[in-house]
């Protein structure tokens, strides 16, 4: 068995660590694989590393018609058995048209729930003889298109600490991000854009440090967001208590020593960073959004609230700031769930019985 895997991101988190860990563990199985990523995306020099052919392509966004021949191209000269689409700028439906161009089996991985117009999904997952849905609130977005629930499989994202993971100590992450000593760390692990929510923790920020001015607040990522929240805090007197500290790559190093992490997201497909928090035994206060739930189960490794509810948000905080006991609960639980629920095993498994499942028809 031979996959061809297109994926269209640049950095090495969220979905394209998903792929990585994909295609490392369709390896360990036996399973050829091939990468095809936009030239320099970070993913493509760790799959090489792991001895596994990439092919580095344009890749330009949605109306970039040109890449259905270069994929097509690509497809005629490594013959894989089924092309596995993974991220949507361009290379979802471009991937799709070459696949079929060529008449290879497709499957394309769906990971946000970002709306799109129901003619247009129709049309699109149409190319696909497979869509793998990585919660299960995205599972019934794809069903809403009415998909046939025998073309939509579901296969959470998964999370596993890498092995020899070091995790700093709180002096360590004090001095690393100028906090007093005594600090209240609380993480947000997302990119700045408008639907991961920033905005509200800000807004509940005031009545919380009334309480307790000994919070500090971590908001870890980088987006077109940025100057817009930082207008937020200053506007808000908040300098001194929420700090931007852009994309870090050790990221996991600090996250075991984060107090609490926070993710007031509008909308998210499942949420890697709530699998990362959980692992290390970090409890959770979320937004009940998107596929949020399947990941941060209220009442047993956070708690979850509303999206957009800054009251919610704010009570949430007071109630799980000073309870000690409550948060080692929520992350002794949260390292349990992970464990049984979102492994890596369990991601290869999925995928690889689409895959059988598919060779085992005819082609269309």
């Amino acid at each position: 068995m031979k996959i061809m895997h297109v994926e269209a991101g640049m950095s090495l988190y969220g979905g394209a660590l998903q792929v990585k860990n994909l295609i490392e563990g369709l390896q360990r199985r036996g399973v050829a694989n091939v990468l095809v990523c936009p030239h320099g995306a970070v993913i493509g020099q760790h799959i090489a590393n792991a001895g596994i052919p990439v092919h580095e392509i344009g890749l330009s966004g949605d109306l970039d018609i040109g890449a259905i021949g270069r994929i097509s191209r690509l497809i005629r000269q490594e013959r894989p058995d089924i092309v596995h689409l993974h991220s949507r700028r361009g290379a979802d439906l471009m991937g799709g048209l070459a696949a079929r161009r060529c008449g290879v089996r497709a499957v394309h991985s769906r990971r946000n729930e970002n709306p799109e117009p129901r003619w247009f999904a129709r049309y699109k997952y149409g190319l696909f003889d497979r869509v793998v849905a990585i919660s299960g609130a995205i599972r019934d977005v794809l069903l809403g298109y009415g998909l046939p629930p025998s073309k939509v499989v579901l296969v959470r994202s998964a999370y596993e600490p890498p092995a020899g993971l070091t995790v700093a100590s709180r002096a360590e992450l004090c001095e690393r991000f100028s906090l007093p000593g005594d600090s209240f760390v609380i993480g947000v692990i997302a990119q700045l854009i408008e639907r991961k929510g920033h905005r509200y923790l800000i807004q509940a920020l005031p009545e919380v440090l009334a309480r307790h001015p000994l919070v500090q607040v971590l908001f870890f990522g980088q987006g077109g967001e940025q100057e817009r929240l930082e207008r937020q805090i200053r506007d808000a007197g908040l300098q001194r208590s929420v700090h931007l500290v852009g994309f870090h790559a050790d990221l996991m190093h600090w996250l075991g020593a984060l107090d609490l992490v926070v993710h007031p997201a509008l909308m998210e497909g499942l949420g890697v960073s709530l699998l990362q928090a959980s692992s290390l035994g970090i409890p959770i206060i979320a937004s009940r959004a998107g596929g949020i739930p399947e990941a941060v189960r209220d009442g047993l490794n956070g708690l979850l609230v509303p999206p957009a509810d800054v009251a919610a948000l704010t009570q949430a905080l007071l109630r799980l700031i000073p309870d000690d006991a409550l948060r080692r609960q929520f992350g002794d639980a949260g390292k349990k769930l992970v464990d049984e629920e979102f492994s890596f095993a369990k991601m290869v498994d999925g995928n690889l019985a689409v895959y059988q499942d598919l060779l085992t028809r005819a082609p269309r």
